[in-house]
């Protein structure tokens, strides 16, 4: 999905440069205001970064003494795809710079993969989340030339998980435990994109990372959790903004 993003941007760009004016085109007059507002939409990929215990390896056993799994021999996260949809609110500080608000509602899914020395204990266990983005942001811009406009950013943002039905697992046998996370937490953005405009509106294509602070892991006495010491969330999104 991430190559139909670029492809689209790629052609948006071509198209400017064979179609180019003398007189660069209005952009919808969002540069001329203090305040204009858009909308995006936006692809996600996204794995969460682990931090092992010491003892991760070990099998584990229940209160009880009971052996539930063997030892384990790797745990790991692979990339998984998402989508957004937001919409985009920026405020005129000078003329190379803004700020930006950036409400969105994310739809992802995310993965822990456990592997164990008996290849038929392995388990992948899955975090689906729906979330509220809400990030602040600074946009360094670029002198404008002719129709386009560079542009860096960075800054801050919120996310809150909306209700999640798979997140009760108290009659649950003890390998079929889920593996939970806290329904809250902030993360920091940096990120890098290009203004294009056109007659009536300004296109803006960007790729930003953001990388979640402290820990994510919701701590609970299972064999899913108990290896684990904190993960982190690592994020890449490519975006279509329009304004």
């Amino acid at each position: 999905m991430i190559k139909s993003y670029l492809i689209i941007a790629g052609l948006l760009i071509c198209s400017r440069v064979l179609l180019a004016q003398s007189v660069p085109v209005w952009g919808g007059g969002a540069d001329q205001k203090d305040f204009s507002a858009g909308f995006s939409f936006s692809y996600v990929s996204s794995y969460y970064k682990i931090d092992k215990k010491v003892d991760w390896r070990n099998p584990y056993f229940d209160a009880g003494g009971n052996k539930i799994t063997n030892a384990l021999s790797n745990i790991t996260s692979d990339n998984a795809p998402g989508f957004a949809v937001g919409f985009l609110g920026r405020y005129r500080l000078t003329d190379h710079l803004e700020a930006r608000l950036m409400p969105a509602l994310i739809f992802a899914d995310r993965s822990v993969r456990y592997q164990y020395v008996t290849i038929e204990q392995d388990q992948t266990k899955s975090i689906r989340a729906t979330l509220v983005d809400l990030p602040l942001q600074l946009k360094l811009k670029s002198d404008r030339l002719g129709d386009y406009r560079g542009y860096l950013l960075g800054g801050i943002k919120y996310s809150q998980a909306l209700g999640n039905k798979e997140n009760s697992d108290a009659n649950a046998a003890p390998t079929e435990k889920l593996l939970k996370t806290i329904n809250g937490y902030g993360s920091y953005e940096l990120g890098i994109g290009m203004d294009i405009y056109f007659e009536f509106f300004k296109l803006s294509p960007e790729i930003k990372i953001s990388n979640s602070f402290g820990n994510l892991l919701l701590r609970e006495n299972n064999a899913f959790a108990a290896p684990i010491n904190s993960l982190g969330l690592h994020t890449v999104m490519f975006s279509l903004h329009f304004e």
